[in-house]
């Protein structure tokens, strides 16, 4: 058995085990971050029956991805990391997932391409949930507008997303969007990372984004 199926196996049992432990009956869904990895290292897990994979830039995914999905309709892809306006337009003919809107201008354009090819991507709004002058996320107070303007141009948005300040306990943090969450209703939740994905599951996320603790530390 390859070491990633080996690795994801063991990440899922230590899920589930901490669902039990905490009497949550939400089962995440693990999303294996492919970044900067080769295709060699994600066949393996795609060959296994692995489905959810996430990118950070759209020209890796598009190169790396778009033979695969013609091949594999059913393999759903993440983007994870910030999206630039000039490459919607790419970005929403091969991503299922996109979870780092944080903008009227992202979600307008996201919107408008969209139409032009009859897809609806599912959308997170990533939010800035400690105030970080230095990462990308709508800030708390901007959130209701933003949230309410993409109901407005028919953009699906089904969760918020997060990544918590490094030094912080994350569980703060993942306490306070999962009540944000909530509060406007959706039903899905991504946070957590390879350091403290088995956190965001005791708060309730139902996608957990892990790279390196399945595919080894990157270079």
């Amino acid at each position: 058995m390859h070491i990633t199926i080996k690795n994801l196996i063991n990440i899922e049992k230590q899920i589930k085990s901490s669902l039990i432990s905490s009497n949550i009956n939400i089962l995440p869904k693990v999303i294996a971050v492919s970044k900067t990895f080769p295709i060699e290292n994600i066949l393996p897990l795609i060959d296994y029956g692995h489905r959810h994979f996430g990118e950070n830039k759209v020209q890796e995914a598009l190169d790396k991805w778009s033979t695969i999905k013609q091949r594999k309709p059913d393999i759903k892809l993440h983007l994870i990391g910030r999206l630039q306006t000039n490459k919607v337009k790419f970005a929403v003919k091969l991503f299922d997932f996109i979870h780092s809107v944080d903008s009227k201008k992202l979600a307008k354009k996201i919107s408008d391409e969209q139409k032009k090819v009859n897809k609806n991507s599912q959308i997170f709004i990533q939010v800035n949930i400690g105030s970080e002058d230095q990462k990308s996320g709508v800030g708390k107070n901007e959130l209701n507008d933003l949230i309410s303007y993409c109901e407005t141009i028919d953009l699906k948005v089904i969760g918020l997303m997060c990544i918590p300040p490094v030094n912080d306990d994350p569980n703060i943090h993942f306490r306070e969007i999962n009540k944000l969450n909530k509060y406007y209703g959706f039903n899905e939740l991504s946070m957590g990372m390879s350091s403290d994905y088995l956190k965001a599951v005791k708060n309730f996320a139902t996608y957990v984004r892990v790279g390196s603790n399945i595919f080894g530390s990157r270079d």
